[in-house]
């Protein structure tokens, strides 16, 4: 029987890699990817590439998917943040033992991870990925096929199951030695490394910090709304989303729930904005003033705006009569409430 392993799959370069390295040893790889709502995009956008990457490999792929205790560590990370709301030490911590779970269920023996020694200044250093381990319950039981070279045998290597001399020892951010291993391997389809973890942009930081600090139920809806269109915090604490082109005007509709309010200008094309929260009059005209500033309607004196509530079941019910709002009321808006 061949040894099994479990290992944490992204579809990115590195994982790929790490797997097609053990592969070539005889070992049976299963891939475990966790869902996280922070990755960038909205939700589906990435499952076809991550399905056809797992069946590139050959490899059966697990998804687990719990966000409520992922959002737990956002909000208090044991461990501390990166340069903006980045929990890494604490995510790894909770990918491992998400996968170590996995890993007993089917009776695998290690994990596997395309970790590379240097590449993340919070989470790859090589006495941090130490750390990890340990405080995860799997000090010898994760071997990281690109840079094993550069770090301790694992247990797998220690008892002969896997060659640590046919293993390798990248280090650092250059991503040159990955490339010339894909192109040998003849792998031609793999994701840009840029924009993956959204916690480490500043401008999604800064949205979902307001979002926490003003909002004690917060769900993967929430969090979806906050990557797309132009966010404002308006009067009464309700929050606007504004469209900035098509894609975003349709990703808004998809994100609509019970009981939030939907403007659009009556006349002409423009954004689509969402209203989250208690629509007061104030609220709903100056949301609705920011929906026209930034339409084709902007230097009108006064424009018609449609607005539909959005009811239980999803529909919009319009309301019998447009706002009339005036372009030129939304200039401080644009930078005093801005997120």
């Amino acid at each position: 029987m061949e040894p099994k392993a479990v290992a944490l799959f992204s579809g990115g370069l590195d994982s790929i890699l790490a797997v097609r390295l053990l592969q070539e040893q005889d070992i049976e790889i299963h891939a475990f990817h966790m869902v996280l709502d922070f990755h960038a995009g909205l939700p589906g956008e990435h499952d076809e590439a991550l399905e056809r990457s797992a069946a590139r490999l050959g490899v059966p792929l697990k998804r687990c998917y719990r966000p409520q205790e992922y959002l737990a560590i956002v909000r208090n990370p044991v461990h501390g943040y990166g340069k903006n709301l980045n929990p890494c030490i604490d995510c790894r911590l909770f990918l491992l033992r998400n996968a170590a779970e996995y890993m007993r269920e089917i009776g695998a023996s290690f994990l596997v991870t395309g970790e590379v020694v240097g590449e993340r200044p919070m989470s790859q250093k090589r006495n941090t990925l130490r750390m990890i381990e340990k405080r995860a319950g799997l000090l010898g039981l994760i071997l990281r096929p690109l840079s094993a070279r550069l770090l301790e045998p694992t247990i797998p290597e220690q008892e002969g199951i896997v060659d640590r001399e046919r293993l390798l020892d990248i280090s650092g951010r250059s991503r040159k030695p990955q490339m010339a291993l894909a192109e040998r391997y003849g792998i031609a389809e793999y994701p840009s490394p840029a924009g993956g973890c959204l916690l480490t942009d500043p401008g999604f930081s800064r949205r979902l910090r307001d979002l926490l600090a003003t909002q004690q139920a917060v769900g993967s809806n929430d969090i979806n709304l906050l990557k797309v269109g132009r966010h404002f915090r308006l009067s009464g604490g309700l929050r606007a989303v504004v469209g900035r082109d098509h894609a975003d005007n349709e990703a808004i509709l998809s994100l609509r729930r019970p009981g939030d309010v939907i403007l659009r200008n009556a006349d002409v094309p423009g954004p689509v904005t969402l209203c989250r929260g208690v629509p007061t009059d104030e609220a709903l005209r100056q949301a609705a003033a920011l929906t026209a500033r930034y339409s084709k309607a902007r230097d009108q004196v006064e424009v018609p705006m449609n607005h539909f509530m959005v009811l239980a079941d999803g529909e919009l019910e319009p309301a019998p009569t447009p706002l009339a709002v005036r372009p030129a009321d939304a200039g401080a808006l644009g930078l005093d409430h801005r997120l």
